[in-house]
């Protein structure tokens, strides 16, 4: 699946939900919702929570829940993109584009 098949897809199913109607404002602070869980599960990976009421993770399930985070935090960002239609593709062109042209001359070689 590419990103912008899984746009469409996020889409679809955002609004079977009915939650795509919602304005950027609202995914804007799911997105900062998404984003406090991905920084929650770094630090799990990083120093650890030491919180009572939770039981101490494997790695490979700090390593999964970083993951999972990180992919609702992308899936925000594809939402309000699509809001503005904005494929996801171009997101990726031009982050490329931007950082190509930023530090032109001192681009790493593939």
């Amino acid at each position: 699946m590419t990103i912008t098949e899984h746009q469409d897809w996020l889409v679809d199913f955002y609004q079977q939900r009915n939650w795509y109607q919602y304005s950027p404002f609202v995914h804007l602070n799911f997105l900062t919702e998404e984003t406090g869980e991905v920084s929650r599960a770094i630090r799990a990976i990083e120093i650890g929570r030491d919180h009572p009421g939770e039981k101490k993770a494997t790695p490979a399930e700090l390593r999964a829940n970083l993951k999972e985070e990180l992919a609702d935090a992308l899936d925000q960002v594809l939402v309000i993109s699509s809001l503005y239609d904005i494929d996801a593709q171009d997101l990726l062109q031009a982050s490329e584009q931007k950082l190509k042209q930023r530090f032109k001359g001192d681009m790493p070689r593939r």
